[in-house]
C-alpha cells in the first residue's frame, strides 16, 4: 500500500524523509533527515552522519512522501508500538 496523507499515520515510518517544524524544545525544531528506527514515544532521524533521537509527543512533524508531497502531523497522533500503530482502525480490511 503507497504511503499517502491519509494513512501515514498507520503506515512504516522508517525510510520516509522528516523534519521537525515544532516542538517544545527548540534545540530540535529544524531537524531534518531519514527515520532510520522508531520506538513507541521516539524516532531516530538520522542526518549528517549523525542520528537524533526525538521525541513524538512533544513535536510536530513534516513528513516528505515519495510521491514529493509534504504532510504535516502531530506527534501525539504517532505514539504507539510501531507495529500496533499500523494495525489501528481505520480502512484497512487486516485490522
Amino acid at each position: 500500500m503507497p504511503v499517502t496523507p491519509e494513512n501515514l499515520t498507520r503506515h512504516e515510518l522508517v525510510g520516509l524523509d522528516v523534519r521537525v517544524v515544532a516542538a517544545s524544545n527548540p534545540d530540535i525544531i529544524g531537524a531534518e533527515g531519514t527515520v532510520v528506527s522508531e520506538t513507541t514515544r521516539t524516532l531516530s532521524i538520522e542526518h549528517d552522519d549523525r542520528v537524533s533521537h526525538v521525541p513524538k509527543d512533544c513535536a510536530t512533524f513534516e513528513w516528505t512522501l515519495p510521491s514529493g508531497e509534504a504532510v504535516e502531523t502531530a506527534g501525539e497522533t504517532l505514539i504507539a508500538r510501531p507495529a500496533r500503530r499500523t494495525e489501528q482502525k481505520g480502512d484497512s480490511k487486516w485490522e
